[in-house]
């Protein structure tokens, strides 16, 4: 929400388009984390009861020698016995590029309060995905009903829109009107090549699901092949390799990927 006004250090009044509203600004530097959820792990959050037991248990690990390093790790449990989800241990990925954020909440009677500045935000990432086969028998689900076509191509019998198509770049006359000329019309321009248009990325959820489809056809790809097959740009192509493949560095299929051992 964005407006002018005055902030007392405990509060501020903001022109926005319903008014003046009073924002309660005391908790604006209270450090909060911000944690992207699975949406199983989101629903089974959002059932729990105000004053519920604790909804998780999370551990920092670091070097006591060097704490500023880069090898601090956060590790998330869930309880056993208050969810369903059929992975318990998480790992929380930091987000080193943060974009400055704070927290903003609203209660039912309209009141706006800042509640903290947000220190850290973490992707929850299952841990040893590869020992748990009722989360792998979950990302197959996942994966089959994301493949399941919910558009159809529907041939018309009756097409009488080809008058509405335009014709070829070659056909279209350029001509120049100067003086007694004007009636001469100057021979047709050759057709000028168009620059080669850049790869338009397809959703994350489609691309998993084609990328999974070559890789039942054989084991192991070049990136330059997956390219072609795709017709993704080469860094976002990567980016999904690097979460579901392994590449081969050396060995008989090396510079190729693989698929990681919980995705075969």
């Amino acid at each position: 929400m964005a407006g002018t006004g005055k902030d007392d250090g405990e509060g501020g009044v903001f022109g926005g388009p319903g008014g003046l509203h009073l924002l309660d600004t005391t908790g604006a530097d209270k450090s909060v984390w911000l944690l992207k959820v699975p949406p199983l792990v989101g629903h089974q959050w959002l059932k729990q009861q105000d004053g519920a037991p604790v909804l998780a248990k999370v551990t920092m690990s670091m070097d006591p020698l060097n704490p500023n390093s880069d090898s601090v790790e956060f590790m998330m449990t869930l309880p056993e016995k208050d969810l369903v989800a059929p992975h318990k241990s998480y790992n929380l990925n930091v987000t080193k590029d943060l974009v400055p954020m704070h927290i903003f909440s609203e209660t039912t009677q309209g009141k706006l309060k800042v509640e903290g500045k947000v220190e850290h935000k973490f992707d929850m990432k299952p841990s040893n995905i590869g020992n748990n086969d009722e989360y792998r028998k979950l990302c197959r689900d996942r994966l089959n009903k994301s493949m399941v076509k919910t558009r159809t191509t529907q041939v018309l019998s009756n097409d009488r829109g080809g008058f509405m198509r335009p014709p070829p770049i070659d056909a279209w006359p350029t001509s120049t009107f100067t003086g007694k000329d004007s009636k001469k019309k100057a021979p047709i321009s050759s057709a000028v090549k168009a620059p080669e248009g850049k790869r338009i990325r397809r959703d994350r959820v489609e691309l998993e699901a084609i990328v999974f489809k070559l890789f039942e056809q054989r084991p192991n790809w070049a990136l330059k092949h997956l390219v072609e097959e795709t017709d993704q740009p080469v860094a976002f192509l990567k980016e999904i390799l690097n979460d579901l493949c392994i590449y081969n560095k050396r060995g008989a299929n090396q510079g190729t990927y693989e698929l990681k051992p919980e995705y075969k």
